[in-house]
């Protein structure tokens, strides 16, 4: 739908004033249609018949004065950094400052034949092949509004190449920080591309300093080429003040793992868009996520998966805990085509909900055009049963230390699955101290 774009006057002055200098014929033709595109349609600000957006009002960040972030050296040091994110020391890591990479604060793995890891500046630059024959590919502009306006913007953020059969062993972390700058845009960029056999782990991690009224509209495109196995951690912990809208978009071969865990905390309101094709048979993928909204926050989880072929499996596993007057969203769908016989497919949502000003829509649902398929789905919502309650007091726990415990216990399903023993009990932390001085009652 076309719509008027006076509200994005700074997006217009800000995408033509940037010259594209470096960057090949292809990109800019790329850049260019993108920008197209969003000026025919803007962002997915309808009320109507706006099937992806119908629980979620995207016009607040339409109508904020947003302009980008080119100012990126505000002072945040390797100190800010360890405060704000699950680094470690020694550990690979790439950062970015308001959408621009930080040589500063990265640490760039060690040589490894196999692997290459590289902001995405340099690698157009240096007309690496990888970046030419995937780089907007996978996520188009045609579907979403955030996906244009992103793809218009390309400009900086992280390249991961790994060659078949190579396996890397420790976690290589991507963190996005977005600064104290005032009314800024910064547009994310991620391309993974994992070749045949090999396995990783990658940590995607969004943080924000509190008070900071900003967007950040990020797109991942990852590729896993036949028998490729991914452990993709995404932590979202902005400013409650920020907008978040994420998109990833993942494309998979035969007998590839796709493993998805979704950590989200922080934004005032957040998005995340996740499609994951199952594009060669025997491919699998496994979507977890754990999301805990207080006072106005409104966190939005979209999820869907594409079984192309046959005898693939998915499984889809999210939960939520609500406070204040927050809402949440999930919508999770399952699309099984024509000829994807044998298909094994399970979508969960759970919630949690701990305020009678809370909200919280969720809606699972399944196409399936095949037969001969095992598909299943599911959504709950509600308060700890009085029963469980009267359990844990009977063994002499007061009622704050028996509440805070079931609310843990539902979280730590999801958290406990975490493989990294460092993030696993910084999430730990992240969490618990999240937790309410709360009491169930009844």
């Amino acid at each position: 739908m076309t719509q008027t774009l006076t509200r994005y006057e700074q997006y217009i002055s800000d995408y033509h004033s940037l010259d594209g200098a470096g960057q090949p014929q292809w990109l800019r033709d790329v850049r260019a249609a993108a920008w197209k595109r969003f000026r025919a349609v803007g962002l997915p600000t309808a009320r109507r018949g706006n099937e992806p957006y119908k629980y979620t009002n995207v016009a607040p960040i339409a109508d904020a004065d947003l302009s980008l972030a080119t100012d990126w050296d505000r002072g945040f040091d390797a100190d800010d950094l360890e405060l704000a994110a699950p680094v470690q020391q020694g550990r690979a890591r790439l950062v970015f400052v308001d959408g621009h990479y930080s040589d500063a604060l990265s640490v760039l793995p060690a040589k490894t034949e196999g692997v290459r890891v590289s902001n995405l500046a340099s690698g157009i630059q240096s007309n690496d092949g990888v970046v030419s024959a995937h780089l907007a590919r996978y996520a188009d502009v045609e579907e979403d509004g955030f996906i244009a306006l992103n793809t218009a913007f390309i400009d900086d953020g992280a390249i991961i190449e790994i060659d078949d059969d190579v396996s890397v062993e420790d976690p290589l972390h991507l963190v996005f920080v977005t600064t104290d700058g005032a009314q800024t845009v910064s547009h994310p960029r991620v391309l993974l591309v994992a070749g045949r056999g090999s396995s990783s782990t990658v940590v995607e991690s969004y943080i924000g300093v509190p008070g900071n009224r900003c967007l950040t509209n990020s797109v991942a495109e990852i590729v896993l080429e036949d028998e490729a196995a991914l452990e993709h951690y995404r932590l979202l912990m902005e400013s409650e003040d920020a907008f978040h809208v994420g998109v990833t978009r993942v494309s998979q071969g035969a007998g590839s793992a796709y493993n998805s865990k979704v950590f989200e905390r922080q934004a005032g309101l957040g998005r995340f868009d996740l499609y994951t094709s199952l594009d060669g048979e025997n491919a699998s993928c496994d979507l977890k996520g754990l999301y805990f909204t207080s006072g106005r926050q409104h966190m939005d989880n979209y999820i869907n998966i594409n079984h192309t072929k046959p005898y693939a499996t998915s499984r889809l596993y999210y939960k939520g805990i609500l406070d204040g007057r927050s809402r949440a969203v999930f919508g999770g769908t399952v699309y099984v085509q024509p000829g994807a016989i044998k298909t094994d497919s399970h979508q969960e949502d759970k919630n949690l909900v701990l305020s009678p000003y809370a909200e919280v829509d969720s809606k699972p649902s399944l196409f399936i055009w095949a037969d001969d398929v095992k598909c299943g789905h599911g959504a709950t919502a509600g308060n700890i049963d009085m029963d469980t309650v009267f359990y844990m007091r009977s063994r002499g726990i007061d009622l704050e230390a028996a509440s805070r415990l079931l609310i843990y216990g539902f979280a730590s399903e999801i958290i406990d699955t975490v493989e990294d023993d460092h993030l696993r009990s910084y999430l730990e932390r992240l969490f618990l101290d999240s937790l309410p001085s709360y009491k169930f009652e009844f």
